[in-house]
């Protein structure tokens, strides 16, 4: 289905907020749409929406297995204030946002598909999952200018870390299990990154309901949903293998002609597998054995 706005959707398309859960893609260029919307349908998403401006083209078979929605998706807010409008719109069901180029992981994700993960993790009264947005990048900046390539992609294997998430409610003290995570191009190029998105931390799956707010930062205004574990063990954490934060560096004025190559000695190939994830501690199994 193809609706010309938001609003519309909102209007005509609600049956596809009926039952999660659902991916939501923003698509900020058209690298990789096709591949970001086939691994999520790939993964068990009930429902993905694509919003997109008008210019972005799909192949013929793609259209009709997703929500086509029309969107400025670089307005001032454009991401948060469509997430929070879903939000509205959808109270009770699990969502997921990500950016074109974007991939998610689970633990297990070869055998699991999200709706096996999302109910676990309900069993385990969680109503959010910490993500980890890790950068991909090509191996050969020569030959992949945009720093894009699936089938050459690279990822950090070390370099990683984590700051106690400062409280400005309560004398900066730090927030209970809420961490700042760090890492991957926006720590080794941090130059050319501003301060508030050198985070890699993403609350990128969640349950809608009503009040629910999604903010600048990428938390929510329910702290709960911003933490890392429940009080009693640790829980099921997910990556969002990212080529987003390559193809800007690549792209803006002031980084292009810096970089000549984003490989280094921790550079290894990504085998687009969840077990290297887990190796690597990117990701957390929890109790989902």
């Amino acid at each position: 289905m193809h609706y010309p706005s938001l609003d519309q959707f909102l209007i005509d398309g609600q049956a596809a907020l009926a039952k999660g859960p659902v991916a939501v893609i923003f698509a900020e260029d058209a690298v990789e749409v096709d591949t970001s919307l086939r691994h999520h349908l790939a993964a068990g998403f009930a429902q993905v929406l694509l919003l997109a401006p008008q210019p972005i083209m799909l192949p013929a078979d793609l259209v009709a297995k997703i929500h086509r929605i029309d969107h400025d998706v670089h307005a001032e807010g454009a991401l948060f204030t469509a997430i929070n409008r879903l939000i509205e719109a959808a109270p009770g069901i699990w969502l997921y946002y990500s950016y074109n180029a974007e991939y998610l992981f689970h633990p297990f994700c070869e055998t699991r598909n999200v709706r096996e993960l999302v109910a676990f993790h309900a069993e385990e009264r969680r109503e959010a999952m910490l993500s980890y947005v890790i950068d991909l990048y090509a191996d050969d900046l020569g030959r992949f200018q945009n720093a894009v390539s699936l089938e050459q992609a690279h990822l950090d294997r070390s370099g990683y870390y984590a700051l106690g998430r400062p409280d400005a409610a309560n004398h900066n003290y730090p927030k209970e299990r809420q961490l700042d995570f760090f890492g991957g191009l926006r720590w080794r190029f941090e130059e050319h990154i501003p301060v508030p998105r050198r985070k890699i931390d993403r609350i990128a799956l969640f349950k809608a309901k009503p009040g629910l707010i999604l903010r600048p930062d990428y938390t929510f205004n329910d702290e709960e949903f911003n933490t890392y574990a429940c009080p009693w063990h640790n829980n099921i954490t997910t990556t969002v293998m990212s080529f987003r934060t390559a193809k800007a560096l690549r792209s803006n004025a002031g980084s292009m002609f810096d970089i000549r190559d984003f490989r280094w000695h921790n550079s290894v190939r990504f085998e687009w597998h969840s077990q290297q994830l887990m190796d690597l501690g990117l990701m957390e199994p929890g109790q989902w054995f």
